[in-house]
């Protein structure tokens, strides 16, 4: 078991691979660094997530780098113990091989995400899975509190469209961020993702609001982006409730 605060670094992108880690408690940041020097955010692992991998599979050093976002507890296990442990212990791999295709199937909606979904339910995405939105009976939940640059590293769009639609995703109740380091994502955000750009909601004045200032109070796009609305059709979205 090892101990790290916040904003220590775990391991970073180019140093050997030493085994994985399964993060017990607190959450924890991959990033990966162009060779131009540009950072950009792979993702925020949470309790019983497992992360470092790559070595399992013949990877010599590491592809990214490991951030602690609060205080984390992990437990390290070294690549040889991790594959005799494998061979002998049908259960646990079971397990380790359902959570690699679980996160595989992950990365591949974040690929549909980022081709055919507008920049502001990219954004609303990320917020209600890293709030691990679907476990029963809850419907609000607190996460770290993560700079714009790095939602914006993350949605794949820029610092001020993110500070935009934050503040939209506030006024409209789904987000509340005013008081200490926590933000807390409200499940009403779903509408968000659910809502058709052609179709006005009537099911609540929730959804009628978030309608109405989405029509309203659109960013420009940026330099080589096309708008939003002119983005192709999206898939339909898998439900986020069975992540």
């Amino acid at each position: 078991m090892l101990s790290f605060q916040k904003k220590d670094s775990i391991f970073t992108q180019g140093d050997p691979t030493d085994g994985l880690f399964f993060v017990k408690k607190g959450k924890v940041r991959l990033a990966v660094v162009s060779e131009a020097g540009k950072e950009a955010t792979l993702g925020i692992l949470s309790e019983g997530d497992f992360f470092g991998e790559g070595g399992l599979a013949g990877q010599l050093t590491r592809m990214s780098s490991a951030i602690a976002v609060t205080d984390c507890v992990l437990l390290h296990v070294e690549k040889k113990a991790m594959m005799h442990t494998l061979s002998l212990e049908p259960k646990l791999s079971a397990v380790f091989v359902k959570y690699l295709l679980k996160r595989n199937i992950r990365y591949q909606d974040d690929l549909v995400d980022q081709l055919f979904n507008s920049s502001e339910k990219r954004l609303a995405r990320v917020l209600l899975l890293m709030a691990q939105f679907g476990q029963k009976g809850v419907s609000e939940m607190s996460v770290p509190r993560l700079s714009q640059e790095t939602l914006a590293e993350m949605v794949g769009t820029t610092r001020s469209r993110v500070s935009f639609f934050m503040n939209r995703f506030r006024k409209l109740g789904f987000i509340n961020y005013d008081i200490g380091d926590n933000l807390h994502v409200h499940s009403s955000l779903l509408n968000v993702i659910l809502h058709d750009d052609d179709a006005v909601s009537a099911t609540s004045p929730v959804e009628n609001a978030s309608s109405r200032v989405t029509k309203s109070l659109e960013p420009p796009a940026e330099p080589g982006e096309r708008p939003d609305k002119e983005r192709a059709m999206r898939p339909p979205l898998s439900s986020l409730r069975s992540r």
